[in-house]
């Protein structure tokens, strides 16, 4: 079995849930991936481009895939559980469903427009502990994904904060209608969800047992 993880929006591998899950994981002598879904050129990425990075990162070997994705990253966990067979199970925290029309509210229309005519938006990212102009490309491409479809039965867990001010838990309830192995867990924690790490990392083991009879 791989482990790999999906880090969020503006986000990279030096993730704090991510490196949280990679050092417990390596306390059990299990290697896990955290790509950087943006691959170097964050102005330049796109939902279909950080697609492009998990698909090709899983085809390089056979074995089972287990994705962890945190905000954006949940989602694209799911849309690649949904393409991918060797993806046995998601686990994902606070996801991103439907990202292009929450965004969309989060902006306004007056915002979104703006940005289509400047070409470009100052985003901050907290990787890089910057802001950097992202192209108006990755709205244009985000709205392909909003209101799909998932028919793929697969065990995925979602663990939602009831104090998440970005994305609230309702984001979800479509994709549980749709995937009758997914589970949805709430926690007293916002978005970042850092302060239920500990918390995180026993469910996610909770996960793991599941999985066992399907490895």
């Amino acid at each position: 079995m791989r482990y790999i993880y999906l880090h969020g929006f503006a986000s990279g591998p030096g993730t704090r849930k991510g490196q949280y899950f990679k050092k417990r994981l390596a306390e059990e002598g299990i290697p896990l991936l955290i790509p950087d879904l943006n691959a170097g050129d964050f102005s330049h990425t796109t939902i279909s481009k950080q697609l492009d990075v998990v698909r090709h990162l899983i085809q390089q070997a056979d074995d089972p895939v287990v994705l962890l994705g945190s905000s954006l990253g949940g989602f694209l966990a799911a849309l690649v559980a949904e393409q991918v067979p060797t993806v046995k199970g998601i686990f994902v925290m606070a996801p991103g469903f439907d990202f292009y029309a929450r965004r969309k509210q989060i902006m306004g229309e007056k915002a979104l427009n703006e940005w289509q005519r400047r070409g470009v938006l100052d985003v901050f990212h907290h990787h890089l502990q910057k802001s950097v102009p992202l192209h108006y490309e990755f709205v244009e491409d985000a709205r392909k994904y909003d209101g799909v479809s998932f028919t793929r039965n697969v065990p995925a867990w979602i663990v939602h904060g009831l104090e998440d001010e970005v994305i609230p838990f309702d984001a979800s309830f479509r994709y549980l209608r749709e995937n009758e192995q997914a589970q949805l867990i709430l926690l007293h924690a916002d978005h970042g969800m850092v302060e239920v790490l500990p918390m995180l990392w026993e469910y996610f083991r909770l996960f793991l047992r599941l999985l066992e009879p399907n490895e």
